[in-house]
């Protein structure tokens, strides 16, 4: 370590970590790889000073140096709160250098400076690199490039934006492959594979692990009593006072919630319990405007807030010192998500980072205890690159050729050097050639569709400067629905909501947003004018992709909990808590072990019931339940109402079925033949529509359709007007095409996740299978009867109906609580959570505290 870096350190009181100095070693010696290391315990530091040690001594003196060191960051949240930690030793360690970010924040001026000179030291994001790609003297800009550094990549290894930055690296890296690659991230279980996928195939790289003491504290907050009967989300805001007093008893805690529509509900809930906390308690999702987060991040760096309710937008890397506790309403859903959260507090080298699950419903109070154990014996998610996505590949040649073109048989070399397209065949770089040279056999009548073309000297270029700015503003594989901006009329703006929610409202409709009661006044040129309402009950903005499946470490998890209970052994607070439940389940049927596969069928009114508890996930379990009804029709017609969620599903068809012949014949039916499987899966799905679901975020990405200068964005009506012509178009004339295959291919990877439903059947052939007749309900089929009817019946029914099988269920257990007491309690709790619009399944629900009047104002952040 040289001296100026000894110096630095010693004036701070602080000494390096032993990982932090094998980074250094490793960046002095012309290594790359990838830092594993927990978070708030000095990654940045260990690559940034390496980087400083290693290459600023050799750029002493003058101007400052060009463009040395690339910073990636997955979200523009993160650029701001890296670039100051950047600067802090630039003073001391390389004076001469100079710091920038690069985003969709970055103001005009700023950006047109750069486009003069760029700083040493960059932060940007995947679509901004990419952009900068597409420039005409990208070569140039990029020439004196020594690191690339991609911080949090276990946030984008397993999906498009990773595959466009393993492009991006492949170009930079083609142009001089000198550049060294770090990955820094805190939460991966495939860490070799990880460091593959960012360094390309065959390529060495050193990995660094960084082991810090650090104490870490996952616990549960229990309710006084379990529900024996649950249904998912049925605690929700019941959980209301146990989490104002950790709050009260805490100096700054993050609340992450799964969804936005679920924060905005919680953050109402907490000043309606404590109208005091205005101004100190805070709400941060991704929807609000840009400056409203900006004034929470700043007050959570302060200390000056209590409390702060956010979704994943404060999932990474920002730095809040201040925050002492995490609370996390309803299932993480995921191990290495949990831990993420943990790591927001606490954030800092030897201090304690301390997170409590708040369960939504009783069983989820099992999966605090499992996630404890699994982080406890090192059980972490892993993550894949996506295979082959034509789409990406399709937009990179785009941009490659504005980039100064290139010629197909050095590109191609290129490409393959990421483990994205490693094994991409001749046949699909063609077609991706041809695709962009005039759309393919049906569009190569349109101009708009020749793309890229050779020119004299072989070389492949964007022809039309108008091709050329519509790609630029439509660069990137982050694809959601069209969204609508919301401001006050005369006032300013308060963030965004998607289109499809405002698209249901009619003027006078009340919403909740951002924190505040709002009524909607005219919708005009994609924006929701609205004023401050109050005294009316609102509705609460829903955004799709709120729904996380349950992931296979943590699923593993809870089956190994509930094997525990089946033991007898209650050796956690969860699981004494949850024990009546659990102990009513063993009673009535049985408890799921990782050797035995529970089912239990019931004979009502309704037909003939099916529950079946593989514990993959909804999105395998609907898949599974699709599949298995399917097999059992070929045997003789029926037709099945299906209900799912992470635990299991349900078949109910109104016709007997002799599932004790059955279900043997149809778990065991071709589980072994892959080629079966995914035609047996498609065959009973309606596949078609899913897949043109599929296709229209793969048009956008490659370019078929454009959505829009800035300011005329298209609505979501018009986009899907313009994939579903063109896949019909496509399918008609050009059934080939490689777009139509690869949505089908994602709709089974992604979707119906087709390896762990394949996974997920040959391990339940290798189980013991346990057929449980039942006179009534189990705790555990109990919430999958609730999923199913509440889709078919009113608010007002759905919560009579719970009503009076809680009270049916409570009565034959036992209970001490009388029926109609039971009955009443539920029915209002279900009608509250209705009314509010929270049914997803990890959802806030229950009644809400008592509405108290707030003080005449309370401070805002800036609008």
């Amino acid at each position: 370590m040289k001296r100026p870096l000894v110096d630095w350190f010693t004036a701070r009181t602080w000494k390096p970590f032993a990982f932090q100095r094998e980074v250094w070693r490793a960046i002095g010696k012309g290594e790359s790889g990838l830092l594993h290391a927990t978070t708030g315990a000095g990654k940045t530091y260990a690559v940034w000073l390496g980087a400083l040690q290693a290459f600023a001594a050799a750029s002493e003196g003058g101007r400052p140096p060009p463009l040395t060191v690339l910073w990636l960051t997955p979200m523009r949240a993160l650029a701001a709160d890296t670039l100051r930690a950047l600067k802090e030793p630039l003073e001391t360690l390389a004076p001469q250098w100079s710091a920038g970010a690069r985003s969709g924040d970055t103001p005009s001026g700023e950006r047109a400076a750069q486009d003069k000179r760029l700083p040493t030291v960059l932060v940007t994001t995947p679509e901004s690199l990419s952009l900068m790609l597409a420039r005409a003297d990208a070569r140039e800009i990029f020439r004196h490039l020594k690191l690339v550094v991609v911080d949090e990549w276990h946030e984008l290894l397993g999906n498009k934006r990773g595959v466009q930055v393993q492009l991006a690296l492949a170009r930079l890296r083609g142009w001089n492959p000198a550049v060294l690659t770090w990955g820094m991230s805190a939460t991966l279980g495939n860490l070799h594979e990880a460091m593959h996928t960012l360094l390309g195939p065959g390529a060495q790289g050193t990995l660094v692990q960084g082991q810090v003491p650090k104490k870490l504290v996952v616990d549960s907050l229990l309710p006084g009593r379990a529900e024996r009967f649950p249904w998912g989300g049925h605690l929700g805001i019941t959980m209301l006072p146990q989490v104002v007093a950790e709050i009260e008893a805490s100096s700054t805690t993050l609340v992450f919630t799964n969804t936005r529509s679920q924060a905005e509900l919680w953050y109402q809930a907490l000043l309606d319990a404590k109208p005091e906390w205005a101004g100190v308690v805070a709400l941060h999702h991704g929807s609000l405007d840009k400056a409203v987060r900006e004034w929470v991040e700043l007050g959570l760096k302060n200390g000056q807030l209590k409390a702060v309710v956010c979704t994943s937008s404060l999932d990474l890397g920002v730095d809040f010192l201040p925050v002492e506790r995490v609370l996390q309403i309803g299932s993480p859903k995921g191990v290495a998500r949990l831990l993420q959260r943990a790591g927001r507090s606490g954030h800092a080298p030897g201090r304690p980072s301390r997170v409590t699950l708040v369960p939504t419903h009783s069983l989820e109070i099992v999966e605090g205890a499992a996630a404890r154990d699994a982080i406890a014996a090192g059980h972490i998610e892993s993550r894949h690159s996506p295979e082959e996505p034509l789409d990406v590949l399709v937009q990179h040649l785009v941009t490659v050729a504005l980039g100064g073109g290139f010629r197909p048989e050095d590109l191609l070399a290129e490409v393959r050097r990421t483990a994205a397209y490693e094994h991409l065949s001749d046949g699909n770089w063609q077609w991706c050639l041809d695709f962009v040279r005039q759309g393919g056999p049906s569009l190569a009548a349109y101009p708009d569709y020749r793309r890229a073309v050779p020119d004299a000297e072989g070389v492949w270029r964007v022809p039309d400067a108008r091709l050329a700015r519509r790609h630029r503003m439509n660069i990137g594989t982050i694809v959601s629905d069209a969204s609508m901006s919301v401001q006050f009329v005369g006032g300013a703006r308060i963030g965004s909501v998607e289109e499809s929610f405002v698209a249901r409202m009619k003027p006078g409709d009340c919403f909740l947003f951002g924190g505040r009661m709002l009524e909607l006044v005219r919708v005009h040129e994609m924006t929701a004018w609205v004023r401050r309402a109050t005294g009316r009950r609102p509705a609460v903005p829903r955004w799709n992709g709120g729904r996380m499946p349950l992931s296979t470490t943590l699923a593993d998890a809870v089956v190994d909990q509930l094997a525990r209970a089946d033991a007898g052994r209650y050796d956690s607070p969860e699981l004494q808590c949850v024990r009546p439940l659990l102990e009513i389940q063993q009673r009535w049927s049985h408890l799921p072990t990782p050797g035995t596969l529970l089912a239990e069928v019931l004979a009502s009114r309704e037909g003939t019931h099916l529950f079946l508890y593989p514990f993959a996930g909804r999105p395998v379990h609907m898949g599974l339940a699709n599949l298995i009804g399917w097999r059992v029709a070929q045997h003789a017609p029926r037709t099945f109402s299906i209900a799912v969620n992470d635990y299991g599903f349900e078949l109910l068809s109104a016709t007997p079925v002799d599932w004790a012949e059955l279900l043997p014949q149809v778990l065991h039916a071709g589980h072994d033949a892959r080629g079966d499987l995914l035609h047996e899966v498609l065959a009973s799905l309606n596949a078609g529509e899913l897949a043109q679901r599929r296709f229209r975020e793969i048009a956008r990405v490659a370019g078929l359709i454009f959505q829009g200068y800035p300011g005329e964005r298209r609505s979501s009506r018009q986009v899907q007007a313009s994939s579903s012509l063109f896949w019909e178009v496509l399918r008609k004339y050009d059934p080939a095409n490689r777009l139509l295959a690869q949505a089908e291919a994602e709709l089974l990877a992604q979707e119906l996740e087709i390896g762990r439903l394949a996974a997920s059947l040959a391990r339940m052939a290798g189980q013991r299978l346990v057929l449980q007749p039942l006179a009534r309900p189990s705790p555990f089929a109990f919430p999958l009867m609730v999923e199913r009817f509440r889709e078919k019946l009113s608010n007002e029914n759905v919560a009579d109906r719970i009503a009076r099988m809680v009270a049916q269920l409570e009565q034959a257990a036992g209970g001490a609580v009388a029926p109609g007491e039971v009955a009443s309690a539920t029915a209002e709790g279900v009608r509250a959570r209705l009314a509010f619009g929270q049914d997803a399944p990890d959802g806030a629900a229950g009644p809400r505290a008592p509405r108290r009047r707030r003080p005449p104002s309370r401070p805002l952040p800036p609008l």
